[in-house]
C-alpha cells in the first residue's frame, strides 16, 4: 500500500474515505468495484492493533463473503456454531439460526489480522489505500448547521513527515470511529439520551482456544459474591489465545463511573479456573474504550460529506456488535455516493438517512428499549435467570439481538419481534424508568466505582 509521498501533488479523486478500518474499507471496494476513484487515508500501518471483540456474527461473514473474502476466512479466522450463554447456576448452547441471507456459522478473527486483508481488497478492486497517514483538517471547509460541514477534501500529513499535503475530493468521507478529529470538525456529536457502551478486553493463552462456541456470562460477581453490572465473553481465537472481556450497556444514570478495569478482574477470577486464565497465561494489559450505539452520533450528512460505521454511531446497542454494521454502512454510503456521482448531484446524499433508517431505526428503537429495561440489574437478574432454563425463549432472543430475525418466512421469533416493537411505540417515553425507579438498582454497585 502506497505512503503520502507516492502520490501525486496535488492528488484528486471522485471520494476520499478517512479511516480504514470495516466501515472505510467496505465503502472503498464497494466504490471501487463500481469503477470511481477512490483514496482512504488510515493514520497507521496494517497489520495493526485495534481494541475489539474479534467475534464476526452471521452478519459481518455476510459481509465479507460478498467482498470475495470468505477463502481469506476459512484459512485465518476460527469458526464458530453459536453462542454459549452462562448465568446463574445456567447454561445454554444456542446455535446460529438458519437464515435465507446469513449463515448459520460466525469466526472469530482478531482485527489485526483482519483489516489489513479488507483494505488490501479494496486495494485489489482498484482504491488508493495510503497507510500512515493522519488527516488533520478539511480542506476549504463549509460551516457545520443542521448538517455535516461540506469540505473539498481533506489536509493530510505523514506521520513521519510534518508537511502538510492536499487531497481533494468529489465527495468526502469520515469512518475514523467515534470521537475523532475530522468528525468533530465536520460536526458530529453524541446524542447523550441514546444508548453508551463501555467495553474492556485482553488476551490469554488457553487450552480451550479453539472450541466451537463463543461464551458470554450474564452474571458477574465481585468477591462477596453479588452480582455486579455487566456482562462477559470469552472468544475463542483457534490460535492458542482467547479474547477475555466485559461490557455495559447504559443509557446513563445507573452504572455511571462504573470501573471497567475491576470488573474485569472480577470476571476473570470468576472464570479463571475454568478457561486457565491467570498473570501467567495474560498476554498483555486490557484495553478497552467507549461506544456510541443506535445512531447516537450524528448528523451523518452534509453537503458533500457522509459519516459511517463507528463515526456515525451504527454499533448494535442489544450486543455491542459494530463489525458487521460498519461493512453494511460502508456499503450503504458507497450506494448513495455512486448515484450522486454518476447523477451529478449532491442531493442523492440525503437518501443515505433514509437508507438507516429503513435498515435499522426500527430495530435500534427497540434496542434502546432493551438497554433501559436490563440498566436495571435487579430486573435483568429475574430475566435471565428465568430465561436461561427456556431454550426456545433464548433461541428467539438470539435472532433478535444479533439482528438475524427471517423476515421472509415469519414465525414465532419474527412476531415476538413484531409485537415488541408495537409494544415499545406505545409506551411514552421514560415510563419504565419511572415504574421501576430506584428501587430496582443494584446496591453493591458502589463497590465498582472505585
Amino acid at each position: 500500500m502506497p505512503r503520502l509521498n507516492d502520490l501525486p501533488s496535488p492528488s484528486t479523486f471522485d471520494v476520499v474515505i478517512v479511516g480504514g478500518g470495516p466501515s472505510g474499507s467496505s465503502c472503498a471496494y464497494w466504490l471501487a468495484r463500481a469503477g470511481w476513484s477512490v483514496c482512504v487515508i488510515e493514520k497507521k500501518t496494517f497489520p495493526r492493533v485495534k481494541t475489539c471483540g474479534d467475534g464476526l456474527t452471521p452478519r459481518s461473514v455476510r459481509q465479507l463473503q460478498d467482498m470475495g473474502l470468505a477463502d481469506e476466512l476459512a484459512a485465518h479466522g476460527h469458526r464458530y456454531h453459536g453462542l454459549r450463554s452462562v448465568g446463574f447456576g445456567a447454561t445454554l448452547e444456542l446455535q446460529w439460526p438458519e437464515h435465507p441471507v446469513f449463515p448459520n456459522y460466525g469466526y472469530t478473527i482478531t482485527r489485526y489480522d483482519l483489516d489489513g486483508r479488507v483494505a488490501e481488497r479494496a486495494s485489489d478492486a482498484g482504491a488508493t489505500i495510503v497507510t500512515g497517514a493522519e488527516a488533520v483538517s478539511l480542506l476549504d471547509p463549509t460551516p457545520a448547521t443542521d448538517a455535516l460541514a461540506g469540505a473539498a477534501g481533506v489536509v493530510v500529513r505523514d506521520v513521519d513527515d510534518a508537511t502538510p499535503r492536499e487531497i481533494r475530493g468529489r465527495y468526502v468521507v469520515t469512518a475514523e470511529g467515534q470521537n475523532a478529529r475530522l468528525g468533530r470538525e465536520l460536526g458530529v456529536t453524541r446524542d447523550r439520551t441514546l444508548p453508551l457502551g463501555m467495553a474492556l478486553r485482553g488476551y490469554y493463552t488457553s487450552d480451550r482456544h479453539d472450541e466451537p462456541w463463543i461464551e458470554s456470562h450474564l452474571d458477574i460477581r465481585d468477591p462477596h459474591g453479588d452480582v455486579v453490572p455487566g456482562y462477559g465473553w470469552i472468544f475463542p481465537l483457534g490460535d492458542g489465545r482467547v479474547n477475555v472481556g466485559v461490557g455495559l450497556l447504559s443509557t446513563g444514570g445507573a452504572w455511571k463511573g462504573v470501573n471497567t478495569t475491576k470488573l474485569q478482574d472480577y470476571f476473570v477470577a470468576q472464570v479463571g479456573d475454568d478457561w486457565g486464565l491467570n498473570d501467567t497465561t495474560r498476554l498483555g494489559a486490557p484495553t478497552g474504550g467507549r461506544l456510541p450505539m443506535g445512531l447516537a452520533l450524528g448528523p451523518r450528512v452534509g453537503a458533500n460529506t457522509l459519516a459511517i460505521g463507528d463515526a456515525a454511531g451504527t454499533i448494535n446497542p442489544f450486543n455491542g456488535e459494530g463489525i458487521a454494521y460498519g461493512y453494511e454502512t460502508g456499503r450503504l454510503a458507497a450506494a448513495v455516493l455512486g448515484e450522486a456521482l454518476a447523477t451529478h448531484n449532491a442531493a442523492a446524499l440525503a437518501s443515505y438517512d433514509e437508507l438507516l433508517e429503513t435498515a435499522y431505526g426500527e430495530y435500534y428503537r427497540l434496542a434502546q428499549a432493551f438497554v433501559r429495561l436490563i440498566s436495571q440489574p435487579a430486573l435483568l437478574t429475574v430475566c435471565v435467570s428465568v430465561g436461561l432454563r427456556v431454550e426456545p425463549l433464548m433461541r428467539g432472543l438470539l435472532a433478535i439481538m444479533a439482528n438475524l430475525m427471517n423476515h421472509q418466512e415469519p414465525g414465532t421469533t419474527e412476531a415476538t419481534y413484531r409485537a415488541l416493537v408495537r409494544l415499545t411505540e406505545v409506551i411514552p417515553e421514560g415510563l419504565v424508568d419511572r415504574l421501576l425507579g430506584d428501587s430496582m438498582r443494584l446496591r453493591p454497585v458502589a463497590r465498582l466505582n472505585r
